[in-house]
C-alpha cells in the first residue's frame, strides 16, 4: 500500500508529476474547469490538531474533485476514549477509499498507516508535513520558473516543515542554508540525508544564509503542543527575525511562511505585507497540490498536460 507520510515516499518522478498535475489543476480552476476526477471517492480527514489551511484545502479539494472529504475530530473519535489505533484504522479503512491524518506524533500516522487498507496521508505531524512542501514547490516553481539549484535560506525552528523541505531539496536539487539557535537544529538523520547529499548547510547567523539566497523561509518559533516553552524561546530566537534589514541583503529572494504567522515575531509585519512575500499565492497553492497529491494516490493516474 502506497502512502505519503514523508516527502521520502514519493521518487523525484512522482514529485515533478505530481507539481506538473497541481497546475494544470491550477489553470483549469482559474478557468472555471472543475472536472470529477474523484467522483464518488471518500477522504477521512482525521485532525489531533487544529488546522485552517490543512481542513479547509482538502474538503474543498475533494469537493472540487467530485469526492466528499469527512472531518473528524481525534476526540469526537472513540480514538479520544482510548480505542487502539491499530483498531480505528482497520475500520476506517474499510469506510473510506483514503485517509488524511494531522497528529501530534510521527509515530501515530505511521502505525495507522501500518494496518490501514487505503492510503494514509500525513497531514502534519511533529517529524513532517509533506503536504505543506509541495505547495512550496509549486509556489517556487511558479515564482522563479525552476526548482534546480535554488537556494532556500531557512531561518529559525528547525522544525517538521524544515524536515520536509531538506528532503524535497536533497530529492529536486535546491539548496538549503539552515539558520537556527543550537538546540533547534533539524531531526539529525534528515539533516544527515540533506548534508551527505551536498545540498544543505548549518549555521548559527541569518545574514550569512540569506546571501544570493531566492527564497527566505520562515515559520512560528512556538508550534502547537509547546505553548510552554514560548517564553524560553522567544529569548533564543533573538536575532532570527525575518525584517527588511535582513531582506535587503537578499536582492531578489521571496519570501514565504507556512502561516499561520506570529506577526512581530519570527516576522515582521512589514515583511509579510511587502511585495517579496509570497505567503498567500503559497496558502491559496495548498489547494492546488492537495488536489494533485489526492488524484496521484486514489486514482493511481497521471493526467497530462496535453
Amino acid at each position: 500500500m502506497k502512502h505519503l507520510l514523508s516527502i521520502s515516499d514519493l521518487s523525484t518522478k512522482e514529485i515533478i508529476s505530481i507539481l506538473e498535475l497541481a497546475e494544470k489543476l491550477k489553470d483549469e480552476r482559474e478557468k472555471g474547469i472543475l472536472k470529477e476526477y474523484l467522483k464518488n471517492k471518500n477522504l477521512a480527514m482525521i485532525f489531533e490538531l487544529p488546522s485552517t489551511r490543512t481542513r479547509i484545502s482538502f474538503e474543498i479539494a475533494m469537493l472540487e474533485l467530485g469526492g466528499h472529504a469527512l472531518y473528524l475530530n481525534w476526540n469526537d473519535l472513540q480514538l479520544g476514549r482510548g480505542e487502539p489505533i491499530k483498531d480505528t484504522a482497520r475500520v476506517i479503512s474499510r469506510y473510506v477509499n483514503a485517509v488524511m491524518i494531522r497528529a501530534r506524533k510521527h509515530s501515530t500516522i505511521e502505525e495507522f498507516a501500518k494496518y490501514s487498507s487505503v492510503p494514509v496521508i500525513n497531514g502534519l505531524s511533529d517529524l513532517e508535513h509533506p503536504c505543506q512542501i509541495i505547495a512550496d514547490l509549486l509556489t517556487i516553481k511558479e515564482k522563479k520558473g525552476k526548482l534546480s539549484e535554488i537556494k532556500i535560506a531557512w531561518i529559525g525552528d528547525g522544525n517538521n516543515v524544515c524536515n520536509s523541505l531538506i528532503l524535497a531539496s536533497a530529492k529536486l536539487g535546491m539548496k538549503m542554508e539552515i539558520a537556527c539557535p543550537a538546540g533547534y537544529e533539524p531531526n539529525e538523520n534528515i539533516l544527515k540525508i540533506g548534508m551527505n547529499a551536498g545540498k544543505v548547510k548549518l549555521t548559527r547567523n541569518p545574514k550569512e544564509a540569506v546571501l544570493n539566497a531566492d527564497v527566505i523561509y520562515t515559520d512560528v518559533w512556538t508550534s502547537m503542543g509547546q505553548e510552554r516553552e514560548r517564553d524560553k524561546r522567544l529569548r533564543d530566537f533573538q536575532g532570527y527575525q525575518v525584517n527588511m534589514e535582513l531582506l535587503s541583503i537578499a536582492k531578489d529572494a521571496i519570501v514565504m511562511h507556512c502561516m499561520p504567522a506570529h506577526r512581530g515575531e519570527e516576522i515582521t509585519d512589514e515583511v509579510m505585507e511587502s511585495d517579496r512575500s509570497v505567503v498567500f499565492d503559497q496558502a491559496e497553492n495548498r489547494l492546488h497540490a492537495q488536489k494533485a497529491i489526492l488524484i496521484h494516490f486514489l486514482s493511481g493516474k497521471y493526467i497530462s498536460n496535453s
